[in-house]
């Protein structure tokens, strides 16, 4: 359910670190500050060093559909990045978030110099398509009882640590059904 990487984030801190001389920064954030707005323009990549984060849709009825969360060593705004256009969803601090940002000219000269970052980009992209692939089959493919208690099995502290709002949210419900739904489940 909370999505890491810690390939690439051991990449960035031992070695592009190192020799970027101030063309990554640390920024941090606090719980609830957007990070990435949908529809805006993005010109930074981000990877989170501490933290989680949502990836989210806000739907033309107002109702907002997470994609995915996101903890230590993903990245966000790399597809903004390579393809020079707006962001198609927010990217939300859900706690404190302390990411490495990185400009986008300097992110695609990385891509196209460095082949161990470009390696572990690419792998990160077919990561993120495998894991909405695999979520979408499941759900689609399940009850709702069952998704809970696959999310619950995978992320235990699940409930502590998500409110129930954005846990509707990402199982596309509303927290009625998943107060219901928790009440009649024994993890």
């Amino acid at each position: 359910m909370i999505r890491k990487n810690a390939d690439l984030l051991q990449y960035i801190t031992e070695k592009l670190l190192k020799e970027s001389e101030d063309t990554i920064i640390a920024q941090s954030f606090s719980s609830g500050e957007k990070i990435v707005d949908q529809k805006k323009r993005v010109f930074s990549v981000y990877i989170i060093k501490s933290g989680i984060t949502k990836c989210y849709l806000t739907e033309d009825n107002g109702v907002d559909f997470i994609q995915e969360f996101s903890g230590e060593g993903e990245i966000f705004g790399e597809l903004e990045a390579i393809n020079g256009e707006v962001s198609f969803c927010c990217i939300e601090a859900i706690n404190a978030v302390e990411v490495y940002k990185i400009e986008a000219p300097y992110f695609n000269q990385l891509l196209e110099k460095d082949i161990t970052f470009n390696k572990h980009i690419l792998k990160a992209l077919s990561k993120k398509l495998t894991y909405t692939a695999v979520r979408h089959a499941y759900n689609q493919s399940h009850t709702l009882e069952d998704n809970l208690l696959r999310l619950i099995h995978q992320f235990p502290t699940l409930i502590d640590e998500i409110s129930k709002q954005d846990i509707a949210n990402y199982l596309g419900i509303t927290p009625r059904s998943l107060n219901r739904v928790l009440g009649t489940i024994k993890p």
